[in-house]
């Protein structure tokens, strides 16, 4: 059985903020030991009344934030697979895993946000149709990661002799993240070709039924899920105020679709032993990486680095 370390990660949002405030901000968290920084892939801000807000371009800011930090793993939680051409994707990423010195985490998902592509004029295909595509860019890609040429013809993407030169730096490729928990199909892809899996909003034991879910996709597909990293995502909400308890809970809540006590239990929330208790918690459901995800401006920076200094520490002893 495949043993994964407890690690811990940061998910900005590059929404609303300026260069300069996510510049230092993933230096902070660099500093103060998060395993994983992760920006994501959207061209609009999301969940917010304005779509036309400022928000930067994913793949530039990484490149650059690659050079503004030393030791944690960085990615894309995650890129949409109908974004990019999955040759362009792979080229892009091999190039970064080198400008990062080989810490690049390659996130990848289906893709949902349905303004961004109507605006854009990229298709957004059926829902059928997505994960069919992500399913033969997790191919192509791989493929272009490891393989002299990569050939492939399916019903999304026909390629011939596709060369990806330099290849990444990370062997036997650059580790895939797929995001998503649709159980017929997407976690089918994750046991198929997922070295990490991640969703959110799941509560310890909904994340315990979905990872049982991909064990059995994996023995249909004949791969030991053990393998893959299971993370999750949640907001941080470290030693706060009632107040601020309640404006977290009351957000997740509104954006899951269920009661502020229900949320309560999808979030890091509360004192050290309360934070312990539910990373024991998803540990025992299976879950070994935690990523907090909170935009600016809610978000508070005091949080994360007093949680860096007195629970990771006791967190990585359990």
């Amino acid at each position: 059985m495949t043993q994964h370390p407890i690690r811990f990660g940061f998910q900005s949002g590059q929404q609303n903020v300026t260069w300069e405030r996510m510049r230092d901000a993933w230096r902070k968290f660099d500093d103060w030991g998060y395993d994983s920084l992760w920006a994501f892939d959207h061209f609009y801000p999301i969940f917010t009344p304005d779509p036309a807000g400022p928000c930067m371009e994913n793949w530039t800011l990484l490149g650059a934030l690659s050079q503004q930090t030393r030791r944690a793993r960085i990615g894309a939680l995650v890129n949409g697979n109908t974004y990019r051409n999955p040759c362009l994707a792979a080229k892009m990423a091999a190039t970064l895993d080198h400008l990062s010195g080989g810490r690049l985490n390659f996130g990848i998902g289906a893709g949902w946000n349905e303004l961004e592509h109507r605006n854009f004029g990229i298709d957004f295909k059926t829902l059928g149709g997505r994960l069919d595509a992500l399913e033969e860019s997790c191919q192509i890609i791989k493929g272009m990661f490891t393989q002299e040429r990569t050939t492939f013809a399916g019903r999304h993407y026909t390629i011939t002799d596709a060369v990806c030169n330099p290849k990444p730096l990370q062997k036997p490729h650059i580790p895939f993240m797929i995001g998503g928990r649709g159980e017929k199909r997407l976690l089918k892809i994750v046991a198929r070709h997922a070295d990490m899996w991640n969703t959110m909003h799941a509560s310890p034991a909904q994340m315990k039924r979905l990872i049982e879910v991909i064990e059995r996709h994996g023995d249909t597909v004949g791969r030991d899920t053990d393998e893959i990293e299971k993370t999750i995502m949640m907001p941080l909400c470290y030693k706060a105020s009632e107040d601020r308890e309640r404006l977290i809970c009351g957000g997740v809540a509104s954006t899951a679709g269920i009661t502020p006590e229900q949320a309560r239990d999808r979030i890091m929330i509360g004192t050290k032993d309360e934070c312990l208790d539910k990373i024991a918690q998803y540990q025992k459901a299976g879950v070994t990486h935690f990523i907090f995800s909170l935009r600016w401006p809610i978000l508070v920076e005091d949080e994360f680095q007093r949680f860096a200094e007195e629970v990771i520490p006791a967190a990585r002893a359990l």
